[in-house]
């Protein structure tokens, strides 16, 4: 996804309609953001990944919520953990790796999903094809972040 792309995606996100006055309003846009691995390993990539938000004029805690599930290296809870990040409502899914991304893609057709890592999207089955990805899968992020 483009950073274009992902600004009017969180843009749209956070601008709401007037709603009646029972309903609740989601305050801001919410990533969640799915990762095999633990906190540790993955630190770097988190830090990069604000630092990138915050160049696009999104701050963690002030414009934006980021929801965190990290499956401890237990691949069998990506399942678990992505409906959780569907259930409660995210307005993005940030999958870390191809098992996370296929995760959160069996988990909702409606979430957009953006994931990170691999060499085939569309041989893993995250994408119809690198022009057009289909379904909610928006694109895989490119640059390199170790970590």
């Amino acid at each position: 996804m483009r950073r274009r792309e992902l600004i009017f995606l969180l843009g749209g996100a956070a601008f709401t309609w007037p709603v009646p006055s029972g309903a609740q309003q989601k305050a801001m846009p919410v990533i969640g953001v799915l990762s095999p691995a633990s906190y540790d390993p993955f630190s770097t990539f988190v830090t990069a990944f604000r630092q990138g938000l915050s160049e696009a004029g999104y701050v963690e805690g002030e414009n934006l919520a980021i929801e965190y599930r990290f499956a401890e290296g237990h691949y069998d809870r990506l399942p678990a953990l992505a409906a959780d990040l569907v259930g409660r409502k995210v307005d993005l899914i940030m999958a870390n790796s191809p098992p996370a991304a296929l995760a959160a893609k069996s988990a909702t057709s409606t979430i957009p999903i953006v994931f990170r890592g691999g060499t085939d999207p569309v041989g893993d089955g995250l994408v119809a094809s690198l022009a057009r990805p289909g379904g909610n899968s928006r694109g895989q992020l490119s640059g390199r972040c170790d970590g």
